[in-house]
């Protein structure tokens, strides 16, 4: 079972425009201040190239923030269960996300057969809710699903598959 965290949104752009772009605006700033009128052109290129380095940074960060992030791992005697999106984590609505399936030993793709997951989240004084995910083969042991959930909280994932790693 793999429990999947929600309310983290933002953390990682804030962690960047804190990290990033704050320092370099300031430093811009505050250089400005202390150059002399005569060094103006000559501050401006820098000015230039340090705004530059940053918007390539900033670039170079946001297709790593783009990439697929593990919300949860599981592993199991002969397959490690790998679920994913985009900003690592579930939010309340639709999610869209990728559950994998690779051999612990050489990190391969594994193939899973049927897979099916769902999701419950119990809560004092009422029935657990459960929701379920669709879910598409897109190569060996690789699947792309969708998930919609009514509203925030931390869930209990059952991934469920009878392909030849299933769990005997």
């Amino acid at each position: 079972m793999v429990t999947a965290p929600n309310g983290m949104g933002g953390m990682v752009s804030s962690l960047g425009l804190v990290l990033i772009v704050t320092p370099a605006i300031f430093y811009w700033l505050r250089e400005r201040e202390l150059r002399k009128p005569k060094e103006e052109e000559r501050s401006m290129r820098h000015v230039t190239a340090v705004v530059t380095a940053v918007v390539l940074a900033l670039g170079s960060a946001g297709a790593a923030w783009s990439a697929e992030k593990a919300i949860a791992t599981q592993k199991t005697k002969e397959v490690l269960v790998t679920l994913k999106s985009e900003s690592g984590q579930w939010k309340e609505g639709k999610n869209s996300f990728v559950l994998e399936f690779t051999s612990p030993k050489d990190q391969q793709p594994v193939d899973a057969g049927k897979v099916s997951l769902n999701t419950s989240m119990t809560m004092p004084g009422m029935a657990p809710m459960i929701a379920g995910a669709t879910l598409t083969p897109e190569k060996s042991g690789r699947y792309t699903g969708t998930i919609e959930f009514p509203d925030r909280g931390t869930r209990q994932v059952t991934v469920t598959w009878d392909g030849p790693a299933a769990v005997r």
